[in-house]
């Protein structure tokens, strides 16, 4: 790994983007070198603070040691076939991903470090494992429920932080991932795993992770009260990243824990 790890900023018009571009400034050992923006962002072509905003991925990979991704799905797609050519590593936190995308992730980790994690906050990779903990001990006798809250601007619900908790407490128990639906009705069914959703206000990010059973209950929560949380957790995975032989890793793996 470099000393100074060169990061290309993709998604770097949006909430995440911003917040990844405040937390570089105070994160030893990782420097932005490249703002890449949508086509027809207000922000393209300019130069802010002496960081140039692009629209040219290929060009950005060229003078960067990993790519950092905050865009949208569609923006994933294209900037992972790019990663692949320029076998540079790609870390991602982008949501709302469908089953092929996070399929061609899961294939370029034969060629290329990647990293996929909907939520980058250090906090929630150890909620993570707690929870797959609790799942593997407390077994199908208590039921599992997973609530999250975020602001209301949020377009995807469930979000892919509460999904990623409800596959690792289904890894953990050895049972297929659950379906997304938020949908109730009649009573519920054996082993089946509850998502509640909150849209509201400014919240940056809430899940609760309930284990219910005969008189008795477990809840694991983590609050986000920044998305500084993220962004750090972020540029934290770019720079552990960078040096590191091909395979598909996630954010608990960068805890060496």
């Amino acid at each position: 790994m470099t000393e100074v790890v060169r990061v290309a900023l993709l998604g770097a018009s949006g909430r995440m983007g911003q917040a990844v571009l405040a937390a570089a400034a105070d994160s030893p050992g990782v420097r932005i070198t490249a703002a890449l923006v949508r086509a027809g962002s207000t922000l393209a072509n300019q130069d802010i603070h002496g960081l140039a905003y692009s629209t040219d991925l290929r060009a950005a990979l060229a003078g960067a040691d990993v790519l950092l991704d905050f865009s949208l799905p569609e923006s994933t797609a294209s900037a992972l076939e790019l990663c692949l050519a320029a076998r540079k590593p790609l870390v991602t936190g982008v949501t709302g991903m469908d089953p092929g995308l996070k399929a061609a992730l899961q294939a370029a980790g034969a060629h290329i470090p990647v990293l996929a994690e909907p939520n980058m906050s250090l906090g929630v990779a150890l909620l993570t494992r707690m929870a797959a903990k609790a799942a593997a001990v407390l077994g199908e006798e208590f039921d599992v429920e997973i609530s999250e809250a975020h602001h209301r601007h949020k377009k995807d619900a469930p979000s892919g932080t509460a999904l990623a908790l409800g596959e690792a407490v289904s890894r953990a128990r050895g049972v297929a991932a659950p379906d997304k639906t938020t949908e109730r009705s009649g009573l519920r069914r054996a082993g089946c795993i509850g998502y509640s959703v909150v849209r509201a206000g400014d919240i940056v990010g809430e899940h609760t992770v309930l284990f219910a059973g005969a008189g008795e209950r477990l809840e694991l929560t983590h609050r986000a009260q920044s998305r500084q949380t993220f962004a750090r957790g972020a540029l934290s995975a770019a720079r552990w990243i960078a040096g590191r032989p091909a395979g598909v890793y996630t954010l608990a793996d960068t805890l060496g824990t």
